[in-house]
C-alpha cells in the first residue's frame, strides 16, 4: 500500500481518515504515558511496602523516613499524613484521614483514561461516517453516463477502509484502556495495604509488641470484655 493510495483513501472519506490517525496517534501517547508512570508506580511501591512490612513498629522518625524513601509515590502522601498526626488523635480519626487522602489520590491515577475511553467509543463512529461518505461517492458514478461496474464495486471498497481501520483503532484503544485500568486497581490495592499497614504499626498489636509491652492474660481480657 503506497502513501499515494493512503492519501487517495483518506481523500475518498473526505478526511475522516485523517481523523482517526489522529485518534490513533492520541490513543497511543495516552497508553504509552500512563503505562509507563503506573508501572514504575507499582514497581517502587511494592518497595516501600515491603520496607513498611520490615518495621515492628512505627513512629513520627520512622514514618518521615519512608516518606522520604517514597519520594514522589502516592504511597509518600499517607506516611506523610500519618507522620504528622501520629500520636496526635485516635485510631479511627488516623483512619479516617488515611481513607480521605487515598480518596483524593484516586483521581490523579486514572488521569487520561476518559481519553481511551472516548477513542473506543468514537473511532468505530467515524470509521462508519467515513464508509457513508465513501459509498456517497461511489454511487455517484452511477449518475455519470458510460460509468463501469468495477468503479462502483472498487469505490465500495475503498470507502469500508474507514470503518476496518475504526474499528482497529477501538480494539487497540479497549485492549490498552483494560490493561491500564487493572493497573490502577493495583495500585488503589498498594495504597489499601500501606494504610493497613500504618494503623497496625502505629496503632495495632504489632507497636505495642515493639514497645515492650506485655500482652494481658486471657482471663484479664475476658475479664474486660464482659465488663
Amino acid at each position: 500500500m503506497s502513501i499515494n493510495y493512503i492519501i487517495y483513501l483518506a481523500d475518498y472519506s473526505d478526511g475522516v481518515l485523517y481523523v482517526l490517525a489522529t485518534l490513533l496517534v492520541l490513543a497511543l501517547g495516552v497508553m504509552i504515558d500512563r503505562f509507563w508512570s503506573l508501572r514504575s508506580t507499582i514497581l517502587h511501591g511494592r518497595s516501600i511496602i515491603d520496607a513498611t512490612t520490615s518495621a515492628p513498629a512505627l513512629n513520627a522518625a520512622e514514618l518521615a523516613r519512608l516518606r522520604d524513601q517514597a519520594g514522589n509515590l502516592p504511597e509518600a502522601a499517607l506516611l506523610d499524613m500519618a507522620a504528622r498526626h501520629v500520636g496526635a488523635v485516635s485510631t479511627d480519626a488516623m483512619a479516617n484521614r488515611l481513607d480521605e487522602t487515598v480518596m483524593l489520590l484516586a483521581p490523579r491515577l486514572d488521569s487520561r483514561l476518559w481519553v481511551l475511553d472516548t477513542v473506543v467509543t468514537l473511532a468505530p463512529l467515524l470509521g462508519l461516517f467515513g464508509t457513508i461518505i465513501g459509498m456517497f461517492h461511489a454511487f455517484n458514478v452511477l449518475a455519470q453516463p458510460g460509468h463501469a461496474p468495477a468503479e462502483v464495486t472498487g469505490g465500495v471498497a475503498d470507502a469500508l477502509v474507514a470503518t476496518a481501520f475504526g474499528i482497529f483503532i477501538a480494539m487497540l484503544g479497549l485492549t490498552g484502556f483494560n490493561a491500564l485500568s487493572n493497573q490502577v486497581r493495583h495500585v488503589l490495592h498498594q495504597l489499601d495495604c500501606m494504610k493497613m499497614l500504618i494503623g497496625n504499626r502505629t496503632y495495632g498489636a504489632p507497636n505495642l509488641t515493639a514497645r515492650g509491652a506485655a500482652p494481658q492474660p486471657a482471663s484479664h481480657t475476658a475479664a474486660f470484655a464482659e465488663a
